[in-house]
């Protein structure tokens, strides 16, 4: 993956295929690289051209320890887009990443043709404020949990029962949390970000075509939340994968895919 300086940092980016462009903007605590197991084939596929990166806070992109906004986020995705030559594009977000995608539509909507929003939200609720609050307390207090410890509880909060369940499955996953443990750095400079301001008077302003994805089990960000977006957004689309928690893209990759390429077949 190339190294390029968009916004005053070094962004790492892949772009694969031609066609017409989509943007794929990852969550928190993961790399662009885990679009391209299920998301970026299905779309290279059928003739689309797919960009992906690292969001700032995971190497080799800028960590950015200092901390960041969502308007700097966004700033990175209209850099790279300028650079790419991009014109109007697609793009999908995942949890931060849908976040993202939102601000981008509302204040680029120039720039955006569609958006799909999956794991998202308007606004955080009273729990998921706490949760937010409490990892930015356990991260400034320096304390490191053992690797494996954070990978159950990252399962647990983030697989569906059915993932759980399978104990070859859970292993597996397991076995890849462990190994996937973020920059401490950079995971603290995502965390601030969190908890997410209510967003919903700024998103009824939102005049790109979006589609809303939920995933069916879903603790860290539950269906109701993706719905309540949706009928904020005018127009929006709204569907719930089963079987899948926040990490549906993942898990139920071929449910998902149908739902963006069929959104995308809509486009005017």
């Amino acid at each position: 993956m190339p190294l390029a300086t968009v916004n005053d940092i070094r962004l790492n980016y892949e772009d694969n295929g031609s066609g017409e462009p989509v943007v794929l903007i990852m969550g928190s605590g993961s790399g662009g690289r885990a679009w391209h197991m299920h998301q970026v084939p299905a779309l290279t596929t059928v003739g689309y051209r797919v960009i992906t990166f690292d969001n700032r806070g995971i190497p080799p992109t800028d960590v950015c320890a200092d901390g960041f906004t969502i308007d700097d986020m966004v700033a990175d995705v209209v850099a790279l887009a300028a650079r790419l030559r991009l014109g109007p594009f697609r793009v999908v977000g995942t949890s931060m990443g849908a976040y993202v995608a939102q601000e981008l539509a509302l204040t680029h909507p120039d720039l955006v043709r569609q958006a799909v929003l999956m794991a998202s939200r308007a606004r955080s609720d009273a729990l998921r404020a706490a949760l937010a609050r409490a990892e930015r307390e356990l991260h400034r207090s320096g304390v490191r949990l053992p690797a494996r410890y954070q990978a159950v509880v990252q399962a647990m909060q983030s697989l569906s029962p059915r993932t759980l369940d399978d104990e070859q499955s859970i292993v597996d996953w397991l076995d890849v949390m462990e190994l996937s443990t973020q920059n401490e750095a950079g995971r603290g400079a995502q965390l601030g970000l969190e908890p997410m301001p209510d967003r919903r008077r700024a998103y009824a302003a939102i005049g790109v075509p979006c589609h809303v994805i939920s995933f069916a089990d879903d603790l860290v960000t539950p269906p109701r939340a993706g719905e309540e977006l949706a009928g904020i957004i005018p127009g929006a689309g709204f569907e719930v994968v089963p079987d899948a928690g926040h990490y549906g893209y993942l898990e139920n990759p071929e449910a998902v895919n149908k739902s963006i390429l069929e959104f995308f077949g809509n486009a005017g």
